[in-house]
């Protein structure tokens, strides 16, 4: 099969059929076979009923419904377990993302060789209290995951290679980061399509602060994960490290001034007696802490399932 079209929704009936027919007519005008995977994540209007109905009429139309609404991330994450194309496609079913731009995607993956590209809706069409943040959000990403070629991580319209999907676990929210994620499973050659941008047609966005908010911290989440996750000693034991040097040395020197004012027959106070003294008791304290918990953190690591899941991506016996 060539093509898998994953298109995640939530309350977008009145825009399926659109787009299912918008999708039939590009596959057949470029003899792809494919399938699409519409994943309904736990809608309450009629997205389901009219899911079953477009399979009835195109055998090509697959559907997962979830019980309840779990995200966007959940959804993608049981699709791309169900892709059988060699090539996968992302899209949102607000018919904002275009189908006309499959072709491109998939030449630039089957032809170019990049493993993943993420489009770039270059020219947007929505109001400035989702631009304004999205451009904020997207240079943060840019600077923090190292793919300075991106300029638009949370694009609904994406394409990848079979075993880029196969081997990366989309869960909570990210699928802001998808290219993240594949990056850290070593799918590096990563690339980015301008793509046309529409207006939403049918119902209303799902943007709002809180997804902002969420996003940024989310990163940070996915940014200590890949960095530490599978070395918690370098971070928390450096830092216990480091805060019970500082609190010893100031513990040292608060016993050293007593005593040197009392052996200069200088006027002296307990040490119990100084602010200093618990502050530097603390930072003791809260070194040894941060301390067991990196090495609480690599008994954890060593004992992790996945601690020696290795991707390779050639191998000559």
């Amino acid at each position: 099969m060539d093509i898998s079209v994953i298109v995640p929704l939530f309350n977008e009936a009145e825009s399926l059929p659109e787009l299912e027919a918008w999708i039939e007519r590009v596959m057949k005008a470029n003899n792809f076979s494919y399938e699409i995977i519409f994943v309904n994540d736990g809608s309450t209007d009629a997205s389901w009923k009219v899911i079953c109905d477009l399979q009835k009429k195109n055998p090509c139309v697959k559907g997962i419904c979830f019980r309840r609404n779990y995200g966007k991330s959940p959804a993608l994450n049981v699709g791309f377990e169900r892709a059988q194309g060699d090539v996968v496609i992302t899209m949102d079913a607000d018919l904002q993302d275009s189908p006309d731009e499959i072709p491109g995607l998939y030449k630039m993956i089957t032809t170019d060789g990049y493993d993943l590209v993420s489009g770039w809706k270059q020219k947007r069409y929505d109001p400035l209290s989702k631009t304004i943040p999205t451009k904020l959000f997207n240079a943060t990403a840019r600077k923090v995951s190292g793919i300075k070629n991106l300029h638009d991580f949370n694009c609904g319209l994406k394409a990848y290679r079979n075993d880029v999907v196969k081997n990366i676990e989309v869960y909570g929210e990210m699928h802001r980061y998808i290219p993240y994620l594949a990056k850290n499973a070593g799918f590096a050659n990563i690339a980015e399509k301008v793509v046309h941008h529409q207006a939403r047609k049918y119902g209303k966005t799902k943007f709002g602060l809180n997804r902002f908010v969420n996003g940024y911290l989310d990163l940070l989440s996915l940014w200590f994960i890949s960095k530490f996750g599978g070395k918690p000693m370098h971070i928390f034991g450096f830092i216990g490290s480091l805060m019970f040097l500082i609190g010893f040395i100031a513990a040292i020197v608060v016993g050293s001034s007593k005593l040197y004012a009392m052996y200069s027959g200088l006027d002296y106070r307990l040490v119990t007696d100084s602010p200093y003294f618990y502050i530097a008791l603390t930072m003791m304290l809260l070194g040894s802490q941060f301390f067991l918990a990196g090495f609480i953190g690599e008994l954890i690591a060593r004992n992790a399932e996945g601690r020696n899941n290795y991707q390779i991506r050639e191998e000559l016996k």
